[in-house]
C-alpha cells in the first residue's frame, strides 16, 4: 500500500452566488484539472437566514452532473421538467442536467435558521454533454453507514466501501463519495482507487492528514520566545486537501474528532469551456449553448 502525499492544502475562500447566498468555495472556475472530473466545491453553511434566503433563482444548466448534500435545514427546488422538491438534512440530490435544464434551488434552514450543506460538479465526457437530463433523489435513511471497530463512521453516498454500496448509481464519473468521522486520537487509513484523482474537504473537527509517515497540516508561521518559526498546523474546518497519487488517504484525527468529505473520481481529461453552470469542451459548443439561451431553444 502507498499513502497519498498531500499536494496542498487550501482553505475554502468566501463567495457569493445565486442572488446573494454567502457561502464558502473551495474549488471552482479557472483551471480544475487536478480535481478532473470534477469542476467545483461549495460549502453553503450559515446561521443567518438574511445571507442564504435568497437562494438559487431560476438558472440553466448543461453538460454537467450536480450532487448536492444537505447536512442541516432544507432546500426547495424545481425545475423547467416539472420536477419538485425538498431536500431535508442528510438528503442527496443527484442531477444529471445533460442537454439542459434550468433549475432553482432555494434554501430555508432549520428551525433555528441554520443551513448547512454541499454542492459538487461532475463534468459529463463529450459523449454524454447532450444526454437526457435525469434526477436521482435519495432520501438520507437509504445511504449506507459503515462503522468500524475504532468507531470511525462512513456515510457512502455514491461508489463501494468497506462492503456497502452508495445508493446513487449511473454517473459518469463513476465517483467514490463519502462522508468520513474519525473519532479523537484515531489514525485511519482509507483505501483510493491509484488511477483516480482525489480530494478531502473538512468541515467539522480538525486533523493531519499524512505522506509517509509525516504529517502534514497547514504551514504557518508564528512567534515562540520571540522566535519566528514554522510550524504544521492541523487541518481544520472548511480546509481542502488536495492528494497527489497513491491508493490510501492516512488521517490522523485531532481532540475533537475530525468529519471531512472524501471524494475520488476517474479523470476525463478532456477540454473544458465554462460559462458558469454550462460546461462543454470547445468555444463553438459553449457559444452556441449561451445563442440557444438567449433565443429561447435552450430546453429540447
Amino acid at each position: 500500500m502507498s499513502i497519498r502525499p498531500v499536494k496542498r492544502i487550501i482553505e475554502s475562500k468566501p463567495t457569493i452566488e445565486g442572488a446573494g447566498v454567502k457561502l464558502r468555495r473551495a474549488f471552482g472556475f479557472g483551471d480544475t484539472e487536478e480535481f478532473d472530473p470534477f469542476l467545483l466545491l461549495d460549502d453553503f453553511r450559515n446561521d443567518r437566514p438574511d445571507d442564504y434566503r435568497a437562494g438559487f433563482p431560476w438558472h440553466p444548466h448543461r453538460g454537467i452532473e450536480t450532487i448536492t448534500y444537505v447536512l442541516a435545514g432544507t432546500v426547495d427546488h424545481g425545475d423547467s421538467l416539472g420536477n419538485r422538491g425538498t431536500l431535508g438534512a442528510g438528503d442527496v440530490q443527484w442531477m444529471t442536467a445533460g442537454r439542459g435544464i434550468l433549475h432553482q434551488e432555494m434554501p430555508q434552514g432549520d428551525p433555528q435558521g441554520r443551513m448547512h450543506g454541499f454542492q459538487l460538479w461532475a463534468n459529463l465526457p463529450s459523449s454524454l454533454k447532450m444526454t437526457e437530463p435525469r434526477y436521482q433523489d435519495v432520501p438520507g435513511a437509504a445511504i449506507p453507514e459503515v462503522v468500524d471497530d475504532d468507531g470511525t463512521k462512513v456515510r457512502v453516498v455514491c461508489g463501494e466501501f468497506w462492503g456497502k454500496r452508495g445508493p446513487v448509481e449511473g454517473v459518469a464519473a463513476d465517483p467514490r463519495y463519502l462522508d468520513v468521522w474519525v473519532p479523537s486520537g484515531k489514525r485511519k487509513s482509507l483505501p483510493v482507487e491509484v488511477d483516480r484523482h482525489a480530494f478531502a474537504y473538512v468541515f467539522a473537527g480538525s486533523g493531519t492528514f499524512r505522506s509517509a509517515s509525516k504529517p502534514f497540516g497547514v504551514l504557518s508561521e508564528k512567534a515562540v520566545d520571540g522566535n519566528d518559526i514554522l510550524l504544521r498546523e492541523p487541518v481544520g474546518d472548511r480546509s481542502l486537501v488536495v492528494f497527489d497519487r497513491g491508493d490510501e488517504v492516512t488521517v490522523q484525527a485531532g481532540e475533537e474528532g475530525i468529519r471531512f468529505l472524501l471524494v475520488s473520481g476517474k479523470p476525463i481529461e478532456e477540454p473544458v469551456a465554462w460559462y458558469g453552470p454550462i460546461v462543454m469542451n470547445t468555444q463553438a459548443e459553449l457559444q452556441q449553448a449561451v445563442a440557444e439561451l438567449r433565443n429561447g431553444t435552450f430546453i429540447r
